[in-house]
């Protein structure tokens, strides 16, 4: 498929008939730089291929692995995909959970120094930030990769599109009822640097008597996922886990999208099943909505989902169900 993408993986011969490389050599000289984080001229040694080559094979093959595997392994979740988080939201205590949200930095070894003052934040050191949704399962289903590291994760929420869907109203419709009251939105499990938005519940910083404390263990364990899902990724792809050695920002997005391409799809050949079907396969086709100026339907609905997402009444209502809801499922075990 990837040959088929880029002719430049097809083994070809010079002008005396001589073969060159083959597509197994640069597509496994890219893998080992992506699964090691090895330098381009260590692969020599393995598969007999040089250094700019090496560099070229692995720019290549990350752009052709985020242009054929987007649409499936790196899309937000449709109708289908949102029943089934929901169904194990609930079976974990958390009915209407999508699945939990945070960010990770990833250290920028060769940044330029005249950007090196805007990429460094609290780590000291050039880096740039990933925003992801995870869910149960390790799959990634949200990524926003690029911003200077001198950023919050308030500061990348509000660059991001984890929240693009809802608002232009094209998100699947999400009903459920905790504590005896209806919500139509579902949320995400966060820290407490995020804002008191009716799309995440965070923890209570210092919890009072036994219902709160059993909330506040419940959601910081849960919450938990992304983080697993960040370190499996390191440990998948050390190129992640190290030091970025390229110049370009262009070029490590392209790197960190197909990294996580490839992350969700060992999730998806490694899942193990019970009882719930977690195949991701289908996909919606959804039309973009029609661009217009004027003061129309369309326009007063994004600004009246935009502030139900921002709504902090919500916010302190779900997070006080939710106290409640977990204190009568597992409070007197």
């Amino acid at each position: 498929m990837v040959e088929a993408y880029d002719p430049y993986f097809v083994q070809k011969k010079d002008a005396i008939g001589v073969l060159g490389l083959s597509s197994l050599q640069k597509m496994t000289a890219a893998m080992r730089m992506l699964a090691y984080g090895v330098a381009a001229d260590s692969v020599d040694d393995y598969v007999r291929i040089g250094e700019s080559t090496a560099i070229e094979s692995l720019q290549r093959f990350v752009q052709a692995v985020v242009a054929i595997f987007s649409d499936v392994y790196l899309r937000a979740p449709n109708k289908d995909d949102i029943a089934k988080l929901l169904e194990v939201g609930k079976n974990r205590g958390f009915p209407g959970m999508l699945g939990s949200i945070d960010c990770m930095h990833w250290k920028w070894k060769n940044c330029p120094t005249a950007w090196k003052g805007m990429y460094c934040g609290h780590i000291h050191e050039p880096t740039i930030i990933l925003e992801a949704v995870a869910s149960y399962d390790l799959w990634i289903w949200h990524a926003f990769f690029g911003l200077p590291g001198s950023h919050n994760d308030i500061n990348v929420l509000e660059r991001s599109s984890v929240f693009s869907l809802l608002t232009e109203g094209r998100a699947p419709q999400v009903d459920y009822s905790i504590n005896g009251n209806d919500y139509t939105m579902g949320y995400y499990l966060a820290d407490g640097i995020y804002p008191q938005w009716s799309t995440f519940v965070k923890t209570i910083p210092s919890p009072r008597g036994n219902k709160q404390i059993h909330f506040a263990k419940a959601q910081e364990s849960a919450r938990k996922d992304v983080e697993r899902a960040f370190g499996v990724l390191q440990a998948r792809f050390s190129i992640v886990r190290g030091p970025a050695r390229f110049w370009k920002v262009e070029t490590l997005k392209v790197i960190m999208k197909a990294c996580i391409i490839l992350h969700n799809m060992i999730v998806e050949d490694e899942r193990n099943e019970q009882n719930i079907d977690c195949n991701y396969d289908a996909i919606d086709e959804t039309l973009p909505p029609a661009v217009s100026h004027e003061r129309t339907p369309e326009l007063y609905d994004f600004i009246q989902n935009h502030h139900r997402i921002r709504d902090r009444q919500t916010h302190s209502k779900l997070q006080a169900d939710l106290v409640e809801h977990l204190w009568h499922l597992h409070g007197d075990l």
